[in-house]
């Protein structure tokens, strides 16, 4: 009885190291600049590098002014003067304004489908002085 017991508990360890397992990490953004919270003075350019390649044409950004010195009640306005390009193996995504930021807060909405085909989307948000 004891060896059909070691033959079962075998089996499964053998079992489970073939199952294929889930991936558990997503899509996210380590690193950006300007960086998540911070200020800075009319930039130029916007980087979000994540934490794995992605297939550029699932990727949607979005720099959304959400908050203007001096004026109340304003809604949110779309940025829509900036061309994107890939580097570091289509991790990084640089945005290239045409005019550097005007003063205010700002988010960068991100979405994007990770090589485990989950969709994450996400944001940075800094202000500009």
């Amino acid at each position: 009885m004891r060896l059909n017991s070691l033959f079962v508990l075998a089996a499964a360890g053998v079992a489970a190291l073939a199952t294929p397992t889930l991936a558990l990490a997503h899509t996210k953004v380590v690193a950006s600049s300007p960086a998540q919270g911070t200020t800075v003075a009319k930039p130029k350019q916007v980087k979000l590098t994540f934490s794995e390649a992605l297939l550029p044409p699932t990727v949607a950004t979005s720099i959304v002014m959400t908050a203007m010195p001096g004026v109340k009640n304003h809604g949110e306005m779309v940025i829509r003067n900036f061309t994107s390009s890939w580097s570091d193996g289509n991790k990084t995504l640089t945005l290239v304004l045409r005019q550097p930021l005007s003063p205010g807060s700002y988010d960068v909405r991100w979405q994007a489908a990770g090589a485990d085909g989950h969709r994450m989307t996400g944001k940075v948000s800094f202000t500009v002085s």
